[in-house]
């Protein structure tokens, strides 16, 4: 459900728990120990911090690499999912998607939360594009909206019918691509102009 990058290894978060890779994705170690639970629904990480969200358990924050968690938030009342996306400036400074709300921003490293005016009533997927906050994008089955100032302002965001999730290509903010289930398969329509077109890849 969440997945990050830091120092040299992947995670993946998910149903099982957390998964670790240390062979860009080859092979993947589970690393659960610690955590309250493995109802991992949301993940992300900065340079020197990993966060988590388990379901019924909270926020938790571990500085060794995944050896150790501490708990951040005990009951934040919200659904995280997805990425949490951690600020390049400041790794205290943290944004998600959340089923309920639409997005939430904690300025504490998890302790505590607030939600941000997306206008969506809920998001399962947080994205970030630029080499800072420059665009933010949440999206989830009731569509999409995009920040260009790091969160503080939002407008909606047109996408194709059915899209569930919206992604920024690393690097390419004008570049976005939409993920829409149908039946088993999923369709892929790719975006060059900040979302004004949308064609298949």
């Amino acid at each position: 459900m969440g997945w990050a990058f830091s120092q040299g290894s992947i995670y993946v978060s998910g149903h099982p728990g957390l998964n670790r890779s240390h062979d860009d994705a080859s092979t993947f170690e589970r690393v659960n120990a610690g955590l309250p639970g493995t109802d991992v629904h949301a993940f992300g990480a900065g340079p020197t911090v990993l966060y988590g969200y388990v379901v019924n358990g909270g926020t938790f924050a571990s500085t060794d690499a995944a050896r150790t968690w501490q708990l951040r938030a005990a009951n934040p009342g919200e659904a995280l999912f997805g990425r949490i996306v951690v600020d390049p400036d400041d790794e205290t400074h943290l944004l998600a998607a959340d089923a309920r709300s639409g997005a939430l921003e904690s300025r504490d490293g998890g302790r505590t939360w607030a939600r941000l005016d997306t206008g969506l009533p809920g998001a399962t997927w947080l994205s970030r594009g630029g080499e800072r906050l420059d665009v933010l994008v949440a999206s989830g089955p009731a569509g999409a909206a995009r920040s260009t100032d790091g969160g503080a302002n939002w407008s909606p965001l047109r996408v194709p019918d059915d899209t569930s999730l919206v992604e920024v290509a690393p690097g390419e903010p004008s570049v976005l691509y939409a993920r829409a289930h149908q039946g088993a398969a999923v369709r892929v329509q790719v975006s060059r102009d900040g979302g004004s077109t949308w064609a298949s890849p």
